[in-house]
């Protein structure tokens, strides 16, 4: 096995293309993310990509991206793995898609414990819906861009560019700056702090659309995402300065009204949990939920 470098990225898309994927997380941009804080470690054997991760109580296995009929072998092949591997740690196989939760359901040589992760589950919501705002359902985030609109008439929408990331690198350090100020203990903000700028190093390598407000000159909201499936884009970061009114909504009406349009879904990723989160994600009315469940081994079959 080895480690995650962003020269890998051809290989992945290779796999992640190969078939119809819903699940936010599969894709070469979140890995890259989170490679440091997961320790990411892939392997391809007999078109399988395997992917494990682990932490310091964990030893966790990805589900195989591969052809459906090749899945059972795989499990198999995971096991084998992850009992060689994972030493004093806990195994399981973390975040799988449904159809994979199906497949450890059915394998015969062990029985597997498997949950729902609601605080990992993806908000997919309409494009159209999230250009148009029509409706009552969406009253509040239309009065929150009417208010944006008025206040700021002169606010322009941009794309993403070499000129433009600068700039977008500014807006992050206050948004890091601000968050750290309000919570001086949380690592998490440094560590997505200095990832985005990684993303930011290589984002027309990662082929991302990305999208920024700028106010007088000055960068305060951008946001990135890219092409998950056939039918579905992927919002992987949406950053602005809190202070301005309806600026969380100008930014995301935007976006996907200039990059997105054509796609028939927007796939916002998870809340993790955090209640605020939440609220706001479920306050654009997605039209559905991306499952993700987690399973552990509680018995092996003869």
């Amino acid at each position: 096995m080895q480690k995650l470098t962003c020269t890998d990225k051809p290989k992945f898309d290779k796999f992640f293309g190969a078939r119809y994927y819903e699940n936010s997380g599969y894709t070469f941009t979140n890995f890259f993310m989170w490679r440091k804080m997961r320790d990411y470690r892939w392997a391809i054997e007999d078109d399988v990509l395997y992917i494990f991760s682990s932490n310091e109580e964990i030893f966790a296995a990805w589900q195989p991206i591969c052809e459906p009929e090749k899945m059972q072998d795989a499990i198999t092949k995971i096991l084998r793995v992850a009992e060689e591997n994972r030493g004093d740690k806990k195994f399981m196989f973390v975040v799988v898609e449904k159809i994979f939760a199906d497949e450890l359901a059915r394998y015969p040589h062990a029985k597997f414990n498997i949950t729902a992760e609601r605080d990992r589950f993806d908000y997919v919501y309409l494009a159209q819906d999230l250009i148009n705002l029509s409706g009552r359902k969406f009253h509040g985030k239309k009065n929150h861009l009417n208010a944006f609109r008025k206040e700021y008439p002169d606010a322009k929408y941009l794309p993403i560019t070499e000129e433009i990331i600068p700039k977008c690198r500014e807006e992050l350090k206050i948004w890091a700056e601000t968050h750290k100020r309000a919570n001086p203990d949380n690592s998490f903000i440094e560590y997505e702090q200095a990832t985005i700028h990684e993303i930011f190093d290589h984002f027309d390598g990662f082929k991302l659309k990305g999208g920024a407000i700028l106010i007088n000159g000055k960068v305060v909201a951008f946001t990135f995402g890219e092409q998950l499936n056939s039918d579905t884009a992927v919002i992987h970061v949406e950053k602005a300065d809190p202070n301005i009114r309806g600026i969380y909504a100008a930014i995301n009406q935007n976006f996907v009204a200039h990059e997105w349009s054509d796609m028939t879904y927007i796939n916002r990723e998870e809340d993790m949990g955090i209640d605020g989160l939440r609220r706001a994600k479920e306050s654009y009315r997605p039209v559905k939920l991306i499952e993700k469940f987690n399973a552990e081994i509680i018995s092996d079959v003869e």
